[in-house]
């Protein structure tokens, strides 16, 4: 061990009480920091996994509004649009109005433009030849225990009475991203329903394009909605990341307040260190005087009055993180059982580890800054007069 390196763990263990203290109030924030920073990502998750070939069109209002299927045609028409398809916003609940996921009811090849969504060959195909099949994310099915071939009823909200549904297929997710959460059913079962009890065709709550070159976006959204401007049913043509967008932003004052708190809790960790380090530095204004006589100065006593400081940091957030990991795994399990839909990947990730570390070090090397100038401006013979 380096005589440096040595002087370092020396001084950090010189009262192992508070050294030890501080480091827990370190790693405590560092698991708080974690769990609402892996909250917010989780929240935003599909906005970070949508496809950049893929664009949104719906009604130019509100999401509330629909658009007429005559729509579907002459968008497939547009250069640069490979394929189109459509979906609805069902809006039921499962046995309880507390059992909410997201469900939707979808065109024949709707599947065809998320390749994210991992099915079986013969599941698709039971899927689209059967009206009342539908298909369920893996999460969804754990969740309530469901299986391929099970039959479930779901109670209508938007579409009054009861929908009986015959799972027909579990998809996988191709990425950690991918939200395994929701259900999906054939749009003709909802047609039907709609042509019966209202006497016409159902509108389309919005199309998904697949574009394939995604420079090519701006071009045809704009040509798009350039399409119906002096329609009754007026559209906007986004990105999917801009429609994801929509519907976060709904909840967006939360999501900052999570943010925001989560970046207090790291001044709380600069706090609490800048206190130990100033009381360090009191206590060891004679040693730096010492130190000064042997040689350390400038940039050597700065590594060595610096270095305490972010070891503490790291020992902590070291800690921390590894306390993280299973709390993490503990509110994910709960989440995905009770609000899978609100968040539905819910692990720490390598981004907030990163973030979590580097502000310790950050707090770290702030800290340091008050003893580090008593330690650079204190004359050696002031700093001796007070050893014993």
């Amino acid at each position: 061990m380096s005589p440096t390196v040595n002087l370092l763990v020396r001084n950090g263990l010189t009262n192992k009480g508070r050294t030890i203290l501080t480091m827990m109030v370190i790693a405590v924030a560092v698991v708080s920091f974690s769990l609402l920073q892996t909250a917010v990502r989780s929240y935003y998750l599909g906005v970070e996994a949508s496809a950049p070939d893929r664009l949104v069109t719906r009604h130019k209002v509100s999401l509330y509004f629909e658009l007429p299927m005559a729509y579907r045609d002459r968008i497939q028409q547009i250069a640069g649009v490979e394929s189109v398809t459509y979906a609805n916003w069902f809006g039921g609940y499962y046995q309880d109005p507390k059992n909410f996921f997201a469900q939707f009811a979808v065109g024949d090849s709707y599947l065809d433009l998320y390749p994210e969504y991992l099915i079986s060959p013969d599941e698709k195909k039971a899927f689209l030849s059967e009206r009342k099949a539908c298909v369920v994310g893996e999460k969804l099915a754990r969740r309530y225990g469901w299986k391929v071939g099970d039959q479930i009823v779901l109670k209508g909200t938007i579409y009054d009475g009861d929908w009986e549904f015959v799972v027909r297929g579990i998809f996988s997710g191709r990425d950690r991203t991918t939200d395994t959460t929701p259900m999906f059913f054939r749009w003709d079962y909802l047609n039907e329903w709609v042509k019966a009890h209202r006497g016409h065709d159902s509108d389309i709550g919005w199309y998904i394009l697949d574009i394939g070159d995604p420079g090519a976006a701006p071009k045809i959204s704009q040509e798009i909605d350039a399409l119906y401007a002096d329609s009754t049913a007026q559209t906007i043509t986004e990105t999917e990341k801009a429609f994801q967008m929509s519907f976060v932003s709904m909840t967006g004052s939360i999501i900052v307040a999570i943010e925001v708190i989560s970046f207090m809790v790291v001044v709380i960790v600069l706090l609490v260190m800048a206190n130990t380090m100033m009381m360090t530095a009191r206590e060891r204004v004679a040693q730096y005087g010492v130190m000064k006589t042997l040689g350390f100065q400038g940039a050597r006593l700065s590594v060595v009055v610096t270095g305490e400081a972010i070891v503490i940091a790291l020992i902590g957030a070291t800690a921390g993180i590894l306390a993280a990991y299973p709390v993490i795994a503990f509110f994910g399990a709960f989440l995905e059982m009770n609000m899978g839909s609100f968040f539905p990947v819910f692990e720490l990730g390598p981004q907030t580890v990163a973030q979590a570390i580097g502000l310790c070090v950050l707090c770290g090397l702030l800290a340091a800054v008050f003893p580090l100038l008593t330690a650079l401006r204190t004359p050696i013979a002031s700093a001796l007069r007070k050893v014993n």
